[in-house]
């Protein structure tokens, strides 16, 4: 059994369909599509998530007294009280302890891990209890536990404040792995994550906290478990998640000066994988460009170039190329642009696999 595991057919994030996102009456109107930065989209949806329902909890270090590192949970503690958001020590194993012990009691936990480098001593409660209670119990005791890490770099942050994370819990069975790219997303998906049952790694893109786009908390978007394609195009699929997706979209305006036409799918949900998005694109296009921020070496691109080799071999007509990070710690804030994929390494890799001199 896979451990990607993939969007059954005409399905969402099933048994939590999204009109029970929409139909509480507590909620109170709210414009359609306001022009929201990412950060305050994520507060949106954490506010309307609490109003929604009151077993709905948010802590973690400093997300009261101070708002978050990021302003994130900003005035959550003022509107919801103390008792609903609340300021933990810092102890990250502790932090998603005491989450899987207030899931066992009924509560729907979002806890805040500050940044994606202090996920590591959680690593063990994350591992072992939280990916692991709905299947001891055979589905009969849920598991609504949202974390939510700013993750990945792009900021010129400090050591520890830029790790990318994403393949250590795609590797773990049980865990629900969402990467938002737009405000939109980060609202839609934090909502959909939050009325999970199963626990769900909530990856926020630092380096987008700070973009700007429209959200419409009437419309829903595509559900957990479901990729977008942002670019159309004909001769590269270029496959990608969260800050780089518009890294992707630059590259795609530069290589049509070239003559080049890329397809830019955005994946938004790791696990579950949307592989049949991917598929059709790799068939239109013929070749395939997979890029993320982490080391090369099983990288998330990894197992998607494998794939992809093993299930679309005959409508390929190049080697499927990967775009990454490299093999080494992630470095001081000087060297970040240089270690970082950008535009750069992208073109190279489709200049390869277009077969150009």
């Amino acid at each position: 059994m896979t451990q990607i595991i993939d969007r059954p057919a005409a399905q969402g994030d099933s048994p939590e369909p999204w009109e029970s996102v929409l139909t509480d009456a507590k909620l109170p109107a709210v414009p359609v599509a306001t022009e929201l930065t990412m950060v305050a989209a994520i507060n949106r949806a954490l506010h309307d998530a609490m109003a929604a329902d009151e077993q709905v909890l948010v802590f973690g270090e400093d997300v009261a007294t101070l708002g978050g590192v990021f302003r994130v949970t900003a005035g959550l503690a003022e509107t919801f009280g103390e008792q609903r958001c609340f300021d933990t020590p810092l102890a990250e194993s502790a932090i998603i302890g005491v989450s899987i012990g207030l899931a066992l009691r009924g509560f729907t936990p979002v806890p805040e891990i500050q940044f994606d480098g202090f996920s590591y001593p959680a690593f063990d409660q994350i591992a072992s209890h939280l990916a692991k209670y709905r299947m001891r119990t055979h589905g009969d005791v849920n598991m609504p536990v949202t974390v939510r890490i700013p993750s990945f770099g792009g900021i010129g942050a400090v050591e520890h404040h830029s790790e990318s994370t994403e393949s250590y819990w795609l590797h773990t069975a049980g865990l629900k792995v969402v990467v938002p790219s737009t405000p939109s997303d980060a609202y839609w998906l934090l909502r959909y994550s939050i009325g999970s049952a199963d626990p769900v790694i909530f990856l926020e893109p630092k380096r987008r906290y700070w973009a700007r786009g429209l959200v419409d908390t009437s419309a829903p978007a595509p559900p957990i478990g479901r990729a977008a394609v942002r670019c159309n195009g004909t001769d590269v699929a270029v496959i990608t998640y969260g800050g780089l997706v518009d890294t992707a979209l630059h590259a795609a305006e530069l290589a049509a000066t070239r003559g080049w036409s890329l397809e830019v799918v955005d994946l938004r949900s790791l696990n579950p994988l949307d592989f049949d998005t991917i598929a059709a694109s790799v068939r239109r296009t013929g070749r395939a460009v997979v890029m993320h921020e982490g080391a090369r070496t099983l990288g998330f691109g990894a197992e998607l170039a494998a794939r992809i080799s093993e299930e679309l071999f005959y409508d390929l007509e190049a080697p499927v190329l990967r775009a990454t990070g490299f093999d080494t710690p992630y470095p001081p804030a000087r060297l970040e642009k240089v270690w970082l994929p950008g535009v750069d390494r992208l073109l190279d890799c489709v200049e390869r696999a277009m077969g150009q001199p």
